[in-house]
């Protein structure tokens, strides 16, 4: 079957942004524009298209991300709306993992927010060119020139104007374009809605003739310092074409060396089409991103073209369960083309999986398709082995794509079905969600029998929680939150782990020395084989680094796991005849566990950035509420007639803290948090966790 659009037609993009600076808003106006929706669905109404979940439309805010295609321009561009809570970010992870750029937005009177700086860097690991889009320019207190210079000094990004406001707040009136140097002027009346260009084109306002100069030559400057033949016609004073600078701006953003930075107000439908111009002429289709790189099981490096005649490969990114119609894959094709009815090959899992139907997902309502090909995202029905992060591909030409990377969960609860009925729908529930969410854990405390369940914060368990209410008809208790601890080592020893057991007929032996050394936070775990003259023979080195990683999940604390630690085996012995795998990795497991408990064990509580905004009158109460929780205050500004406090606190002194904020402020304060590190806990929380 013929594509529907040239590779060069398609931009796969994500938008992303802190919680409330108007990500679903953004989107709701860009699919009425594209004629993807004939009504602008709000936020605040519960009738965004993207917000589709229950959940999302009475909390008000996007928990899962949600996909959509729409048509710009003779462009197809396909549109992942994310999560901005910091609860979610694995939502994000994941998103920008497959997509080929993003629009940053920035909410004008913020600027960049904690959790902007969390998706900047997500985005700066897979090397996203981005847009910036600075929203809610319309804003009491909005400033446009103070966000560009925060994407600076906190992003340590490169932000380069292409437009600036005509005003800001009530009176923003439009936008001056710096590459056609013309205005763009939104009439009193433009909230009716008018699928047009909903402004008036001309010339620039003459008091703004001076500001505008100024930026463009400034635009210019940054553009010059990434090419040098540009450089010299700019030194030279060539007048540059419209179309020139729009080469040059396209070429430098792809490159990720500048991120142009637009300006409007989602809300008031003001800029929403010229960010949509800038994402056709200046965000990368899938040719630009060029050959995707994989391995194949011998590590030999191979590359995949973006082209429908390469072999097929894809990367599942997303799961979900639908009441509909069973288990969604949600996939990036790279290379290659898929028809309904074919098999492919995971190569994470060596399993051949058959397409039942290939979906065009637009939020939770679907088309039905025959065949994908490169560039297209889609959700596949069908799959049974397939999880976040495997590879698909043609079963003659496999290939592994670098899989994702997920952060490990820092709050853990209890949860205990209410009736016998419960815990049977409760154990398929669980389940579900787990491969929905990688940053999900589940497990059973084996002292207590009890089931727990791990995730990135309170909130994104109190979702997952009424998840399991409305969709698997689950009534649960849940338990106190329990932090996730971890423990790790303060001094260097060396320890002999030996393991004998005669038994009649062949015994077991297993022996080995090895030397604990603690390492800096935040290094993990390392491993080194360190024998000299064979007394341990190579292949019995793994099993006894598998006893020591077994042993490491269960500290000598208070059953934590163990971190920031490096072990070297350096001695031992074997027996010829009773030696095997089973007798080192049961010695490796001893000796770990030995060396531990001398080695001054010490337990790790994890650390939170939070940030609190406040107004004046309530800041000290504030402050010493924050003090009253160990917390380090390293910041305290002012924005406006507004204080922002950064701390670093512990999570285990946070739970509650949304309400009492809440009531110290009259409801007029807020923060966010997320994790930073972890850090020795003092004494008294030693003794508390060891007492539990």
């Amino acid at each position: 079957m013929a594509r529907k659009f040239a590779l060069d037609k398609i931009r796969n993009i994500g938008i992303m942004a802190h919680i409330d600076a108007g990500k679903t808003t953004t989107t709701e106006r860009i699919l009425f524009y594209t004629g993807r929706s004939y009504k602008i669905g709000e936020v605040h109404e519960g009738t965004a298209t993207m917000d589709w979940m229950e959940q999302e439309q009475e909390r008000g805010i996007t928990i899962t991300s949600a996909a959509t295609q729409c048509l710009w321009k003779d462009h197809c561009i396909n549109i992942i709306d994310t999560p901005g809570h910091v609860d979610f970010t694995v939502e994000v992870e994941r998103s920008i993992r497959v997509l080929d750029g993003a629009i940053a937005l920035f909410c004008a009177v913020g600027g960049v927010e904690p959790q902007s700086e969390t998706v900047w860097r997500q985005a700066d690991r897979y090397k996203a060119p981005r847009l910036a889009f600075i929203n809610k320019m319309d804003r009491v207190g909005a400033d446009f020139f103070n966000c560009v210079a925060m994407m600076r000094q906190r992003l340590n990004a490169h932000p380069v104007p292409i437009q600036i406001p005509i005003g800001a707040e009530d009176t923003f009136l439009g936008i001056i374009d710096l590459v056609d140097m013309k205005s763009y002027i939104w009439p009193e009346d433009v909230i009716v809605q008018d699928k047009g260009r909903n402004f008036i084109e001309g010339p620039i306002p003459e008091e703004f003739k001076a500001q505008a100069a100024e930026w463009r030559e400034k635009m210019l400057e940054s553009l010059a310092e990434y090419d040098d033949p540009f450089a010299e016609r700019f030194l030279d004073g060539v007048k540059f074409t419209p179309k020139d600078l729009k080469a040059m701006i396209r070429q430098a953003t792809i490159a990720c060396h500048i991120t142009p930075v637009l300006c409007g107000t989602a809300f008031r439908n003001k800029g929403v089409q010229l960010l949509l111009d800038a994402v056709v002429n200046y965000l990368p289709s899938p040719i630009d991103v060029g050959a995707v790189s994989g391995h194949l099981e011998d590590g030999t490096v191979v590359k995949r073209e973006p082209s429908d005649n390469e072999p097929f490969t894809a990367l599942a990114f997303k799961i979900m369960s639908d009441p509909h119609v069973g288990k969604l894959t949600y996939i990036r094709v790279y290379s290659g083309h898929l028809d309904t009815g074919s098999y492919i090959y995971n190569a994470a899992s060596d399993a051949n999986e058959r397409v039942g139907r290939i979906l065009l997902m637009h939020a939770n309502d679907r088309e039905q398709i025959d065949s994908i090909s490169a560039g297209d995202i889609a959700a596949i029905i069908g799959f049974k082995q397939t999880t976040t992060g495997d590879t698909l591909c043609h079963p003659d030409h496999p290939i592994l794509l670098e899989a994702m990377q997920f952060p490990e969960p820092v709050i853990s609860i209890a949860i205990e079905p209410k009736t016998r009925k419960d815990q049977e729908r409760m154990a398929a529930g669980l389940q579900r969600l787990k491969e929905e969410d990688p940053s999900f854990h589940v497990r059973t405390d084996k002292e207590t029998n009890q089931t727990i369940i791990s995730g990135m914060g309170e909130l994104h368990l109190e979702v997952l929680v009424e998840r399991l209410r409305r969709e698997f008809g689950v009534e649960a208790t849940i338990g106190a939150p329990q932090v996730a601890y971890r423990e790790t080592i303060t001094k260097k020893v060396e320890i002999e782990g030996r393991f004998i057991r005669q038994s009649g007929g062949r015994g077991q032996f297993g022996h080995c020395w090895l030397r604990l050394i603690p390492l800096e936070p935040g290094s993990g775990f390392e491993f080194e084989n360190e024998i000299i003259g064979g007394s341990i023979p190579k292949e019995y080195i793994p099993a006894v680094e598998k006893g020591v990683v077994e042993a490491m999940s269960n500290g000598p604390l208070a059953g934590f796991p163990v971190v920031d630690v490096k072990v070297e085996v350096f001695d031992g012995s074997f027996h010829a005849v009773d030696s095997s795998e089973l007798a080192f990795h049961i010695a490796g497991s001893m000796a770990f566990k030995a060396g531990a408990k001398k080695a001054a064990p010490a337990l790790l509580e994890p650390i939170m950035k939070l940030e609190a905004t406040t107004p004046e009158e309530y800041l000290g109460s504030i402050v010493g509420n924050l003090h009253q929780r160990r917390a380090r205050i390293s910041n305290m500004r002012a924005r406006g007639n507004l204080q922002i406090v950064t701390a670093n606190v512990p999570l285990g002194e946070m739970f509650g803290y949304a309400t009492e904020l809440r009531s110290q402020s009259q409801g007029r304060a807020s923060y966010s948090m997320q994790f930073s590190h972890y850090a020795p806990a003092p004494q008294s929380v030693i003794d508390a966790v060891m007492g539990k």
